[in-house]
């Protein structure tokens, strides 16, 4: 008979609960994306989550993760995910599995605000390992 590993004491104490507005903004892909719950805000090994905001005509530019999948959850609005080149469309409600290794950028081309919560794992062995840019961030373009 295999029996459970023993729970840590006191483990429920270590739960952290993380207000997205307590969060701040990373724009540096562009949109307004905020990670959530992370090894940094709450200790998490095994991947991250977080949330996407959209206004009109807004981007998150072009990257790929080499270690990690993604998932994207579509809560309200549109949002156009280009996946190695081909746009698809996920509306709210509707959820996509990005694979390891597949380039991708979001697209709002609506005229609403789109919001998206999403989920990568597992970690890269780093931070700085994690995302592969492949078009120009905002604002270097014009440097």
């Amino acid at each position: 008979m295999t029996t459970a590993a023993p729970k840590p004491a006191n483990q429920a104490d270590a739960v952290r609960i993380v207000a997205r507005d307590g969060v701040p903004p990373n724009r540096r892909r562009g949109g307004d994306v905020r990670t959530v719950l992370s090894p940094a805000t709450t200790g998490a090994t095994s991947g991250f989550m977080g949330t996407v905001t959209l206004e009109p005509g807004e981007v998150v530019t072009e990257h790929w993760h080499p270690y990690s999948e993604e998932f994207l959850y579509c809560v309200r609005g549109t949002i156009t995910v280009r996946l190695d080149g081909r746009p698809r469309t996920l509306r709210a409600d509707e959820g996509v599995l990005i694979p390891i290794g597949v380039r991708h950028r979001l697209m709002n081309e609506s005229g609403e605000t789109a919001f998206a919560v999403f989920s990568l794992g597992p970690l890269a062995p780093r931070p700085d390992l994690g995302h592969v840019d492949t078009e120009p961030l905002p604002g270097e373009a014009q440097r």
